[in-house]
């Protein structure tokens, strides 16, 4: 979710496309906060890692 989120952010950069800049900066913020609660332990969803 990063990876993909961090590609959009180019993509929307290079190209000036406003909507996939703003999904980009939201893909990366909540794979990072998944990232985080996954590698501290805490189970979301029932699911101890989210990948």
């Amino acid at each position: 979710m990063i990876a993909l989120g961090i590609i959009l952010l180019v993509i929307g950069f290079v190209t000036g496309i406003s909507i996939l800049w703003t999904i980009g900066i939201i893909l990366t913020v909540v794979g990072a906060i998944l990232w985080i609660m996954g590698s501290m332990g805490h189970a979301m969803a029932g699911r101890r890692h989210y990948w």
